[in-house]
């Protein structure tokens, strides 16, 4: 398959290769970024470089993408020799953090790893400020999710104790080689001023996890064994974990066991 040069690839869909061709999208990703100002950005998945070609060359940024497959690293070194050094051979979910300082991320991440990537930047997110990235639409609109929706999950509630988050647009099939069979999404994350106020992180990701892991019942009985029985009398553990806010998870943490 051809792509912005001669050389030839292969594309993999044990890696979830759909990589983006639609210079529109690119030109709309890249102004999107124009408004962040960050002195280092991390491309997630390069792939062919449709998006890395415009990124690279922005003066005065210190640019790196990471890339999982070694034949799109060959191909991105041959094809854009200026990246040498800026790429890093290796999966997001297991590099060490890749700048000493704040950065920011942007990408089409893989839609099969997708929600593990925005784990990966809840773990890093005193050191990304924003990331803007391109999901499956279904992931896109879970993380930015209200309370009171089917869809309003564990993503969701993580997600917005520690950004400010938005749905700036949708990107069809065709935009991609191949074109998946779903709709994409692109969301912009945007670190909290000041993070909600909990017992302990710890506390509220497992209060969290617990609330949506049944959450069709009742909260009560849902979250029984992190509160004592006192406590669950309080008309909040009558609702279900969807139409509970991030500040009302936040507050429930102060009276775990």
């Amino acid at each position: 398959m051809m792509y912005f040069c001669s050389m030839q690839y292969t594309l993999k869909k044990s890696l979830g290769q759909h990589f983006l061709k639609d210079e529109i999208i690119c030109e709309k990703l890249v102004s999107v970024w124009q408004e962040t100002d960050g002195a280092r950005l991390l491309e997630v998945g390069p792939g062919a470089g449709a998006l890395t070609r415009w990124l690279y060359t922005i003066k005065g940024l210190d640019f790196k993408a990471v890339e999982l497959d070694e034949e799109k690293e060959q191909y991105l070194l041959t094809t854009y020799p200026a990246l040498a050094g800026k790429i890093i051979l290796g999966d997001i979910l297991q590099i060490p953090l890749p700048f000493s300082e704040p950065f920011t991320m942007i990408g089409n991440f893989p839609y099969n790893i997708s929600s593990q990537i925005v784990f990966r930047v809840l773990e890093w997110k005193d050191y990304i400020p924003v990331m803007i990235g391109m999901f499956q639409k279904e992931v896109a609109e879970r993380i930015v999710a209200p309370p009171g929706g089917k869809v309003y999950g564990i993503l969701s509630v993580l997600v917005q104790a520690y950004y400010d988050v938005e749905y700036l647009f949708d990107v069809r099939p065709e935009s991609f080689i191949p074109p998946p069979k779903v709709m994409s999404g692109v969301i912009r994350l945007k670190r909290k001023q000041q993070d909600v106020q909990v017992k302990s992180e710890r506390a509220f990701w497992v209060l969290v996890k617990t609330a949506f892991n049944q959450r069709r019942k009742m909260l009560r009985n849902a979250v029984k064994g992190l509160f004592d029985d006192v406590v669950l009398q309080d008309p909040i553990f009558q609702k279900r974990a969807e139409q509970l806010h991030v500040a009302d998870f936040a507050r429930l943490t102060y009276l775990m066991n």
